[in-house]
């Protein structure tokens, strides 16, 4: 079973980052099974196309907009994760989007895909969370680590 965790989000963009930080924590602190990949894929969009080759389960960390109030997590599955980006409100959602496209195009779409993210309460430049988005940090890594249990693979 080959497994992807993906971070999406620029460090620079302030909650935008999450999806990266959740990543780095990952690869700091968390030893994972081999079948388990775990990159941060910042900005990169369609440029992480070659990842997903060989990958049967995706799972993405990354800010997500869609009207809730700002702290909220949000998880999202298999047809409601490129659906949820089709409205292309950021670069990295909009690279999302185009990755999926471009991998179920290419015959490359993992056969399972969940999005674990959160509402960002700041979009603005610099390099801390908001205190919103900061304060849910631990618990959205630990729903990617559970999903990751429910995947057969726990981190220790």
């Amino acid at each position: 079973m080959s497994i992807l965790v993906l971070g999406i989000g620029n460090p620079y963009m302030s909650d935008d980052s999450i999806g990266v930080r959740v990543v780095q924590r990952l690869q700091r602190e968390f030893r994972l099974s081999p079948e388990v990949r775990v990159v941060d894929g910042g900005t990169l969009g369609i440029k992480l196309l070659s990842l997903l080759e060989g990958v049967e389960r995706l799972l993405v960390v990354d800010a997500v907009r869609n009207g809730s109030t700002p702290g909220t997590l949000i998880r999202l599955a298999g047809d409601q994760v490129p659906r949820a980006f089709m409205a292309k409100l950021s670069r990295d959602e909009a690279g999302l989007s185009d990755l999926l496209a471009a991998a179920e195009l290419l015959g490359t779409i993992p056969w399972d895909i969940v999005l674990w993210g959160i509402q960002p309460a700041s979009l603005e430049f610099g390099e801390q969370l908001s205190p919103l988005v900061a304060a849910q940090f631990e618990t959205l890594v630990n729903h990617v680590l559970d999903e990751l249990a429910k995947w057969g693979q726990s981190g220790n």
